[in-house]
């Protein structure tokens, strides 16, 4: 049976990995639609952003519960999923700004 640590370190490498494939899999499903413009992805801006703040939560409940046991700290896969969540919320930001800027650059266009 897989102890509380572990399938929280395998759950953060998950959504970490869900946090960083979300944006890009948008952008690329609004390639092929014609009903959906690329600003349509900014949709999924909130769920990147929520998938990575839950990696880096699932990320630190296992190290809590690993420095609990006997284990010892060694690099696994919380620390991987760690990474790709803190990864995955900066490329939401990422693309937050760039819709702050494109609406900038849009509203001073429309204005002279």
């Amino acid at each position: 049976m897989a102890r509380p640590g572990n399938v929280a370190a395998w759950g953060s490498l998950l959504t970490g990995l869900a946090s960083i494939a979300t944006l890009p899999l948008a952008i690329y499903v609004t390639r092929f639609s014609e009903s959906y413009e690329l600003l349509h992805a900014g949709v999924a801006i909130p769920v990147a952003a929520v998938l990575g703040l839950a990696s880096l939560a699932l990320a630190r409940r296992a190290r809590l519960r690993g420095g609990l046991t006997l284990e010892g700290r060694r690099p696994g896969p919380a620390g991987v999923g760690r990474v790709l969540g803190f990864v995955g919320m900066c490329m939401a930001a990422a693309a937050i700004v760039s819709l702050v800027v494109y609406a900038l650059l849009e509203y001073v266009g429309t204005r002279g």
